[in-house]
């Protein structure tokens, strides 16, 4: 496998450090690869491999010129339904893993709360593959700011938990054959099982 062409950046751009979770600049003529482009960000290492993600909003640094989507196609769609906010947990990847959030296993819940004054709330547990990922933050806005565009929703609730710790038994069998786990690896928990 051929490693992905390297790109030297035309302007410096944010970026976060992977898997730090460190916001940092990557200065203008510095030489990446993309390693990933799912979602609304490019993954991308450095020369000295370093990994870093990059928000479609700076594609034009890597020089693309038709960048990822920046915003979420679902949000305007009709009515609000669980299998809106399905469609919505898709479409935020793990930087490291090119698996949405959901298929990998990371929503262990999803409350769909009616509130009072009309509309409703979404309160979510969701994990990271590893205790210590400095990651967590920028999943967990990228989950909030998503699923807060959805027709009828007013509030969006994560709360980044570890107990019971993710393994990869928790991923759909969509995630383990595109990572080529086998299918009996673990305990399977269904998608679906997350919303209540």
């Amino acid at each position: 496998m051929n490693p992905p062409n390297p790109i030297t950046l035309s302007r410096a751009c944010e970026a976060i450090e992977i898997p730090s979770g460190i916001r940092n600049t990557i200065p203008a003529g510095a030489t990446v690869r993309i390693m990933q482009s799912l979602g609304t960000s490019y993954t991308v290492a450095t020369d000295r491999g370093y990994m870093f993600r990059v928000d479609a909003k700076d594609a034009d640094a890597l020089g693309i010129s038709q960048p990822v989507a920046t915003e979420s196609s679902t949000a305007e769609k009709g009515t609000f339904s669980e299998q809106l906010v399905k469609e919505e947990l898709r479409t935020v990847f793990d930087p490291e893993i090119p698996v949405n959030v959901l298929d990998l296993g990371l929503i262990y819940s999803c409350a769909i709360i009616p509130l009072p004054e009309g509309g409703k709330r979404l309160d979510l547990k969701m994990s990271m593959t590893a205790p210590g990922c400095g990651m967590g933050n920028v999943l967990k806005a990228d989950v909030e700011n998503k699923l807060s565009r959805l027709p009828e929703v007013k509030e969006v609730r994560v709360e980044i938990v570890f107990d019971p710790p993710w393994h990869p038994g928790l991923m759909s069998e969509a995630a383990k054959l595109q990572l080529g786990f086998d299918l009996d690896v673990g305990e399977n928990q269904p998608v679906a099982s997350v919303f209540r």
